[in-house]
């Protein structure tokens, strides 16, 4: 069963610049999350033990919140979060499209830097799943990899388009 993924991207910037993108509120409010889906901090505190609380809004109405616990902020380097979907106070529920998505997932991010450009390995690892869980998720890849590729898509899309003004 498979209980990680990998996703490794690399976007044409400087790793100190992709990094701010992916933590700080003014530059994630502009490429995080699903293409067209209105995206909404509710808390935002980018420190061990800190807190990024947020809700998506589909292009239907459909509301998610998610929330992250940061576990290792290492500036330029690498994020280590736990990441859950909640509900608007902040407590854990279950997937809105799944009863039986994981609960919670580890995710490590790494960034390096070759040349002017920033390679980006994410590292998505399930937290205590319970068997059905595995099986979803393992089931579930193809969504998992096309989502993130989609963001790192829309932040190839937002670096450019800063880096020109």
């Amino acid at each position: 069963m498979i209980t990680k993924t990998e996703i490794t991207h690399s976007f044409n910037a400087p790793r100190d610049f992709v990094f701010k993108a992916f933590t700080e509120s003014t530059h994630l409010q502009n490429w995080w999350g699903p293409k067209g889906w209105a995206f909404d901090i509710s808390k935002f505190e980018l420190r061990q033990n800190g807190v990024f609380h947020y809700s998506h809004t589909s292009p239907d109405g459909n509301v998610m919140w998610v929330k992250f616990i940061y576990h290792e902020v290492n500036v330029s380097d690498k994020l280590v979060y736990t990441s859950f979907f909640s509900d608007e106070k902040g407590n854990i529920i279950r997937a809105p499209f799944d009863d039986n998505w994981p609960l919670e997932i580890l995710n490590t991010f790494t960034f390096t830097e070759h040349e002017g450009k920033t390679v980006i390995t994410m590292i998505g690892t399930l937290v205590t799943p319970t068997e059905e869980e595995m099986k979803t998720y393992e089931e579930s890849q193809e969504m998992v990899q096309k989502g993130f590729t989609g963001t790192f898509i829309q932040l190839d899309d937002y670096l450019s388009n800063i880096s020109k003004n």
